[in-house]
Order: C-alpha cells, then sequence, then structure tokens
C-alpha cells in the first residue's frame, strides 16, 4: 500500500503539482464521491478571501503579503501579457491547514503500464482520480490493490477547474519558489483558455509550454534574466530515464510467458533503471542527487503514469510558436484549430511539429 502523502524528490517532479481538476467535473460514480467532491469545493469557495483585502490588512504576516502581492502581480501579467483568461481566479486565497489539496490515485494492471482510465462527463478519460480527503484516497487505493492493480498515490499542491469556479491561490502553492507560483498561475489559466476533453497529453503539453514561455516573458518584464535552465534539464532527463523503463517493460509485458515470467522481467528492468540512474546521476555536474529518495523507494507500474503527461509535446508547442512569430493570439488560434480536429489528426499534426523541433540540449556539463 503507498503513502497517502508521498515524498516528492528535489528538485521536486512539477508534474505532481500541475494536476489538472477532472475531479470536479464529474457527475457520475457513486453518490459517496460525489458528495465528497462536493464538499471539498464547497469548502474551498467558502474560504476564499480577497487578496487585495489581506495586502491592506496590517494583521497579514508579511511573508504571506510578499508572496500575495507577486501572485496577484503575476496574475494581471497573464492577462495583459499572455492573453490569458481575466477573471477572477487566483486573485482570492485559501489557507488549507493541510500540505495538499487533493491526492490523485493512479493505478494499472499488474503487468502493463497503461492506467485504468477514470472517465468524466466534460474532462474526458484521464489517468487518475483525484479526492480532496486523503484517507479517502488511501482506502480507494487499497480497493485497487487488493484487485491485483499497481497503486500509487500523489498529493497535489494545485488544480485547475477549467474555468468553472474562480480559482484561489492556495496555501499549499506557497511552497514554492516566486518562479513556481507564478508559472503554476500561467499553466493553470492556460487550461481555462484551450481544453480538450480526453487528450491529456495535449492539454497538459500545451499549458506547460505556456507555463514556460510565460515564466520567461514574466521574468524579462521584471528586470530579471531567463530562467537558468539546469533545473528544467536536469528534469527532463530524469523524465527520460523513467519513460524508458515504462517503455521496457511494455515490450516485457508484451512478450508474455506467464504471471511469473512477467514479473520476474518487471523486477529485473526495475533493477536495470536504478543501475542506469545511477550512472546518470554521477554523470551530473552538479551530480542529481536530488531524486535518489525517488529511485529508492518501491517502484510499479502505476508510479511512472504522470512522467510525460505535462510534456510530451511541449516542443511541438514552442515550433508552433515560433511560426506565430511570438504572438499570443495568433499562437492560441493555432492551437484552437488543432484542438478542433480529431485526435489521431491532431496526433500527426503535432508529431510533425516535434520532428521540426530542435533536438534536447544534453543534460550532462561538457
Amino acid at each position: 500500500m503507498p503513502d497517502a502523502v508521498p515524498s516528492s524528490p528535489s528538485p521536486k517532479l512539477r508534474w505532481i503539482a500541475l494536476a489538472a481538476a477532472a475531479l470536479l467535473l464529474s457527475a457520475c460514480g457513486s453518490l459517496r464521491y460525489y458528495s465528497h467532491v462536493a464538499r471539498g469545493q464547497g469548502a474551498l469557495l467558502l474560504h476564499r478571501q480577497r487578496i487585495d483585502k489581506l495586502l491592506h490588512d496590517p494583521a497579514t504576516d508579511p511573508k504571506l503579503a510578499r508572496r500575495l502581492s507577486l501572485a496577484l502581480a503575476a496574475r494581471r501579467f497573464a492577462s495583459h501579457g499572455l492573453a490569458l483568461p481575466d477573471n477572477r481566479s487566483y486573485t482570492r486565497y485559501v489557507d488549507l491547514h493541510r500540505p495538499y489539496v487533493v491526492w490523485n490515485v493512479f493505478a494499472t494492471p499488474r503487468h502493463a503500464v497503461e492506467a485504468v482510465p477514470q472517465c468524466f462527463p466534460i474532462a474526458g478519460c484521464v489517468a487518475y482520480r483525484g479526492y480532496f480527503d486523503a484517507g479517502l484516497a488511501k482506502r480507494a487505493a487499497a480497493k485497487l490493490e487488493s484487485a491485483g492493480d499497481d497503486v500509487w498515490v500523489g498529493g497535489v499542491p494545485a488544480y485547475s477547474t477549467l474555468g468553472w469556479f474562480a480559482d484561489p491561490i492556495l496555501s499549499s502553492m506557497l511552497r514554492w519558489d516566486d518562479d513556481e507560483l507564478a508559472g503554476t498561475i500561467f499553466h493553470e489559466l492556460a487550461h481555462q483558455l484551450i481544453y480538450v476533453k480526453g487528450d491529456t497529453a495535449f492539454n497538459e503539453s500545451f499549458a506547460s509550454f505556456v507555463e514556460r514561455e510565460g515564466l520567461r516573458a514574466w521574468r524579462r518584464e521584471q528586470g530579471l534574466p531567463p530562467p537558468d535552465g539546469r533545473g528544467q534539464a536536469l528534469e527532463d532527463g530524469f523524465t527520460r530515464l523513467v519513460l524508458d523503463l515504462r517503455e521496457r517493460l511494455k515490450v516485457a509485458y508484451a512478450r508474455g510467458g506467464g504471471e511469473a515470467a512477467q514479473e520476474t522481467a518487471k523486477r529485473r528492468e526495475i533493477d536495470a533503471f536504478r543501475e542506469r540512474y545511477r550512472q546518470w546521476r554521477d554523470a551530473q555536474r552538479p551530480a542529481a542527487h536530488g531524486y535518489d529518495a525517488w529511485v529508492a523507494a518501491p517502484i510499479n507500474n502505476a508510479r511512472l503514469l504522470p512522467f510525460g503527461l505535462y510534456d510530451q509535446w511541449t516542443p511541438a508547442f514552442a515550433v508552433l510558436f515560433r511560426q506565430a512569430e511570438g504572438q499570443w493570439p495568433a499562437f492560441y488560434a493555432s492551437v484552437r484549430r488543432l484542438a478542433g480536429e480529431p485526435q489521431a489528426q491532431r496526433g500527426k499534426r503535432l508529431q510533425a511539429l516535434l520532428d521540426a523541433a530542435p533536438p534536447a540540449a544534453p543534460v550532462a556539463a561538457p
């Protein structure tokens, strides 16, 4: 049984922080689940406080005021600088009094790398189901595990309701540094602008591109240098290692040979991944020991699922942005045209853009 609140590596894997809230759009499933979702979202709405009022309240902690002031400035820039929705989202604040707002439960068959899908009327099918209550998430995971599935539970500091509600800044988001806080606001507002039902890779790659490019523009406006790409390069390198493991497991499972043979192959591939990781880590300058805890913890198929969801097509969107000559409205118009195509055709178009993208920079220093 996985921990309900997993420890994340440092630098943390940002896919955990940027999960979309498909759970909030569910009108199906058990009454108990739907009721708990309604209560969880209702509590957020009830406890929102206007950031501008908090900033003028002398009782507000100065450290909190500084972070909220930055969030509000980034929120304004998102609309006037990035042409993202201009609404009340991220103009309120909620103190959660807990480390995460939601816990996502991921599951796969024991000898398969594809998710057990969770489908919702508006958001479509995604690779997880979210819970506002860690205990409920843990019990749901235990039920799936008892049925023979691989299961993993991940805490989520932020999410988007896709514009259905005015999403607030959450206390869980304030643990991040300034760039991550601003970038997450850009990411989640991008979901409000364009979202394709049932195509997680498209939605998250698009929002991740807006986050990264938007952060560069935001730092320029602040008179700051571009973001240091070293952390992103390390994260990308680690993600490639994990995706390689997932592909190797997929091939191993396809060979068949019965449960015992597949289990042996699974353990062998995971052990080999750990060795490849050690070689990769030691080649970095400085060494990327921030991922050691993640690699040392138990690994199963479900734990691999979030990797790649948020950046599969990000380089393709970068090509599209260059074709739009860096103009956000023109870029969004191109993305909307892609969003309107059938998924198979959209995938072909994105692959063509990806093939035209510059190769990824090497992670190891010369």
